[in-house]
């Protein structure tokens, strides 16, 4: 993906924003707790914070909590949803907070879409001494053979590379390197954690159609995916009626700072 295909990409949630709030998964809970593990303190950034997704888990789990988004109607959403919690718009490559005033970054699908060369150093600005980076994905689990199947029907617009268990560690190896500014950061840790949401096949439709990859396709093009999507659907065992639960894994990718 180019430079300008990132930022397209990245810059295309906020037309779906009531959809993201209704149809995009939490996070699980032993996931972020294992995230904020090793943090020296309770002050954590939820960075990109979208919506309020993992927002939400992090005030559930009693921290102390700042919100940011760069995209203005991400960031009312999540003020509608969740108007105690502080946030402020801004970007993981300027990020407005002072130097050491956190205890933990988190960012909840979303470390991909920041340009780490330069984010890598902020946040390690904002963080205090041995405070903890995390990057936490919701990816589904294709080892269930419904869920494959899914994935070879949706490709890769509504199904990416960090949307699955068997590709998101690799996908996120390219978030860690040296180069990507994270040099002040040890060695990285990742692990998994189960998961699943309550659906049924249409809001599964309308939970990939709030994908990067869907929502900058030509509206034809999508609604011809999504079509597909839904015969597949109906005529699998496991969706074609009634709720189902979506297995899922929360993946994260944690380091410490130095």
């Amino acid at each position: 993906m180019t430079e300008d295909e990132r930022q397209r990409h990245a810059s295309s949630f906020g037309a779906a924003a009531t959809a993201y709030a209704a149809h995009r998964p939490d996070y699980a809970l032993a996931a972020v707790n294992w995230a904020l593990e090793h943090a020296p303190g309770p002050r954590v950034l939820d960075l990109g914070a979208g919506t309020g997704k993992l927002t939400a888990t992090l005030v559930e789990l009693g921290a102390d909590v700042v919100a940011v988004e760069p995209d203005a109607q991400m960031l009312a959403q999540l003020r509608g949803e969740l108007p105690a919690v502080r946030s402020l718009p801004g970007g993981a490559e300027a990020i407005p907070l002072p130097d050491a005033s956190v205890d933990a970054v988190l960012a909840g699908n979303a470390m991909h879409w920041f340009d780490m060369a330069v984010a890598g150093s902020e946040i390690a600005r904002v963080l205090a001494p041995g405070g903890i980076l995390a990057g936490l994905w919701n990816v589904m689990d294709d080892r269930v053979g419904w869920v494959a199947g899914l994935e070879r029907v949706s490709g890769s617009a509504a199904i990416g590379p960090r949307d699955t268990l068997s590709s998101w560690r690799a996908a996120t190896v390219e978030l860690h390197l040296p180069k990507t500014g994270l040099a002040r950061f040890d060695s990285p840790e990742q692990d998994e954690f189960a998961h699943g949401q309550t659906r049924t096949a249409e809001s599964l439709v309308a939970t990939l159609a709030t994908r990067a990859g869907m929502l900058v396709m030509p509206e034809e093009d999508r609604d011809a995916l999504l079509n597909r999507i839904r015969i597949f659907l109906a005529s699998t065992p496991a969706t074609v009626r009634g709720e189902f639960t979506l297995p899922m894994l929360t993946g994260v990718l944690r380091v410490r700072r130095r």
